[in-house]
């Protein structure tokens, strides 16, 4: 089969890259980015690099100014930034913040180049932004996929019900040309069918069902019209629009049906089955005299607290398991695992007993990269990067759809 020329943005250490790979020789990558505004030396771009080349086609530049470059390409492929939709993080403005933004350099790229497919990641919050006018940022999205001339399926999936050792739930994006056979499908079907058929597509015939097979569905759902004739334009839709979506959905004709999913859950991996077994080193170890605190980070509060103004406030959280079961898949890994934090995993070592974080390997084994990817760069941005990076395999499983899709529409 041809090719499929590849461009991945806000690649990272290249998640994408390499699950693609894993899926298919088909898949080539013909330009990658990767720039993080905030910090002086770029450890992510250099792994990137030192997995797969120093090429003049791999930029670490601004997206603004590099998309200029951008060549022909048939998938588009990125984990745009998503601190702008996180719940990790207070006061997020969604696609108002301050990377929340790059989600209109995305759009002009479609604009431009239209590439056939497009896989984009971001936090499961991302359908439910902002807080104050839920749904508005995804909404905005979908209208501009819509205007692009692409239909899109969407699906929040958790690793963790696909087999995977971590709870990790991600917002995924497929979106397909209006020339493809996958868009004749769906246009077709709903058009005969209506929301029926939107239906079907979710639980059997759509891009994710095959690959991530649903047990149903609950009574829950949302469907209307984000086109020009329910919004003028996009300032429009942005002032008016508020929806709740749900973890499966799909956009056709400027027409949406959202669904709350169930999954068909598959075995998952527990999270002893990431951990090392060989002597590691003793700054991974709780000591005696911080374990107090660690159990306070964890442990259930409500107490008063005081502000900087010197006002106080009542606070109240619950308990956290301490430490974390290893009989059961990880929790999310965020970008301060390693740190003494609440979200930090602590468990018993399995051969000391000893309670410890979790090491940069163990990280890296969570998202199925290999042993030792993130190699080379300082400890504490060996965690960073993989509580910023998504599961491979599933971007693998995504992969293997994509070039089936890309070889059925070769043959007709």
């Amino acid at each position: 089969m041809e090719n499929i020329r590849v461009v991945e943005l806000f690649a990272g250490v290249g998640g994408f890259r390499l699950g693609l790979e894993q899926a298919s020789s088909c898949f080539q990558t013909v330009w990658a980015n990767q720039w993080e505004p905030s910090m002086r030396s770029q450890f992510a771009f250099e792994c990137y690099e030192r997995h797969f080349g120093h090429r003049p086609e791999h930029v670490c530049q601004d997206i603004v100014t590099a998309k200029g470059n951008i060549p022909p390409h048939d998938l588009l492929v990125g984990g745009f930034p998503c601190q702008d939709y996180s719940i990790a993080k207070k006061g997020a403005r969604g696609i108002e913040g301050k990377k929340g933004v790059l989600w209109w350099e995305i759009n002009a790229i479609l604009r431009t180049h239209r590439p056939r497919y497009v896989l984009l990641e971001n936090v499961d919050r991302l359908i439910k932004s902002p807080a104050w006018q839920k749904g508005r940022d995804f909404s905005i999205i979908l209208r501009c996929f819509y205007e692009a001339g692409y239909a899109v399926e969407w699906r929040v999936i958790n690793a963790a019900d696909y087999g995977e050792a971590q709870r990790r739930r991600r917002t995924f994006l497929f979106a397909f040309r209006n020339d493809t056979a996958l868009f004749r499908k769906a246009a077709d079907l709903i058009c005969v069918e209506g929301l029926k058929g939107a239906h079907q597509l979710l639980l059997q015939d759509g891009f994710f069902a095959p690959i991530f097979p649903l047990y149903g569905f609950e009574r829950k759902y949302s469907e209307g019209w984000l086109d020009e004739f329910r919004y003028l334009d996009l300032k429009d839709l942005s002032a008016a629009q508020s929806c709740h979506f749900y973890t499966s959905g799909l956009m056709v004709n400027g027409r949406f049906y959202s669904v709350e999913s169930i999954p068909l859950q598959f075995p998952y991996k527990p999270l002893c089955s990431v951990l090392e077994t060989a002597p590691l080193a003793e700054r991974y170890f709780l000591s005696a005299a911080d374990i107090d605190h660690w159990r306070y980070l964890k442990g259930a509060k409500q107490e008063i607290r005081h502000r900087r103004n010197g006002s106080t406030y009542f606070f109240s959280e619950g308990s956290m398991a301490f430490p974390d079961r290893s009989d059961l898949p990880a929790r999310t890994m965020l970008t301060s695992e390693g740190s003494v934090s609440r979200s930090t995993h602590v468990v018993a070592d399995p051969q000391t007993q000893r309670l410890r974080t979790l090491t940069p390997i163990e990280c890296e084994r969570l998202n199925g990269f290999p042993d030792d990817w993130t190699a080379g760069m300082p400890e504490r941005l060996r965690y960073f990067t993989m509580g910023n990076a998504l599961v491979v395999p599933l971007v693998k499983a995504m992969g293997k759809r994509i070039s089936a899709l890309a070889e059925d529409e070769q043959r007709s």
